[in-house]
């Protein structure tokens, strides 16, 4: 596979990864079973959630249309 799609796909991964934790983190804040206060005030975070996965769904399509298989399982 060409080095750009290994690249491709890892920083897919990593920020699918993210977007997961990031969500866990503000459901849990929503329930109030966050363990710990974010120092960040919670509605940046919130923003952040939403760019991230605006940038993840780009990646998705860019991905279609390099026909990149992100399903892929990278070591």
């Amino acid at each position: 596979m060409e080095d750009y799609k290994v690249r491709f796909i890892k920083e897919f991964k990593e920020l699918d990864e993210r977007l997961l934790k990031l969500g866990a983190m503000l459901r849990k804040y929503d329930n109030g079973t966050l363990e710990f206060t974010p120092t960040c005030p919670i509605y940046m975070l919130r923003k952040q959630y939403v760019i991230m996965d605006m940038y993840r769904k780009i990646l998705t399509e860019r991905a279609e249309i390099e026909k990149i298989d992100l399903s892929v399982s990278l070591k």
